[in-house]
């Protein structure tokens, strides 16, 4: 079989993997534009994807490749202290690191020379490489009589937030907005319980930091990390 292709890469509003969603679409105001390599600006292999609401992205989880695979990973959410079978969990550390995440369409550009998709609610790192792009089809995708497994038991697990009016002054509206559905998800490692420890991580041009406790996030500062728009 031949190696699989990498035709498009996602250019997101995370740099880094702290931060970024466990799942696609915890975050529906996320965006991120998908980018086709040379080979794939071809705008005729969009032709119809406009009338589809949401995609299937499939691809690489480009920091997470091990020689090595365990047939038991420690799910985040269940604290890092119980082990499941890998092809029980949606672990990044598999035989095959590849990644599977439904996104919303937002817009699609077909322009001719460089055609590209705008997506919400991704769960993907800026430059993480895409190997498919796919419909998703309600009739077909969507089943909702499906049991959730262990990953009930922390469905509703989120975090308050709060950002300090002070911090809320440096960033715009819709930034403040996401952010705070960002950190509401609880991005820190699930057995990291030290209410004292401050967190940091990049964010859509901002480095931001934060403390937890008693199930409260605070941001603690937030500063300019580049200019402009990674995508």
């Amino acid at each position: 079989m031949d190696a699989l292709k990498i035709i498009a890469r996602i250019h997101s509003e995370f740099p880094t993997k702290f931060g970024i969603p466990r799942q696609s679409g915890l975050v529906p105001a996320l965006r991120a534009r998908i980018v086709f390599e040379p080979e794939y600006r071809n705008a005729e292999a969009l032709r119809g994807i406009e009338a589809f609401s949401h995609l299937w992205l499939i691809w690489d989880f480009s920091e997470a490749h091990q020689e090595q695979w365990s047939p038991t990973v420690r799910p985040p959410r269940l604290g890092g202290n119980r082990r499941m079978g890998v092809f029980a969990t949606r672990s990044p550390f598999r035989p095959n690191p590849i990644g599977l995440s439904c996104v919303e369409l937002i817009e699609a550009d077909f322009n001719p020379k460089n055609p590209t998709l705008l997506v919400g609610g991704a769960d993907l790192m800026d430059g993480t490489p895409i190997y498919d792009i796919k419909p998703y089809l309600l009739t077909t995708d969507c089943h909702p009589e499906a049991s959730k497994g262990f990953t009930q038991e922390h469905e509703d697990y989120q975090l308050e937030v709060e950002i300090p009016e002070q911090i809320i002054k440096k960033l715009p509206a819709e930034k403040v907005a996401k952010l705070r559905e960002v950190l509401a998800q609880d991005p820190r490692p699930a057995y990291h319980h030290d209410e004292t420890r401050v967190y940091g991580f990049l964010f859509d041009g901002y480095e931001v930091s934060f403390s937890v406790s008693e199930r409260i996030a605070v941001v603690k500062g937030i500063k300019r990390a580049f200019k402009g728009k990674r995508y």
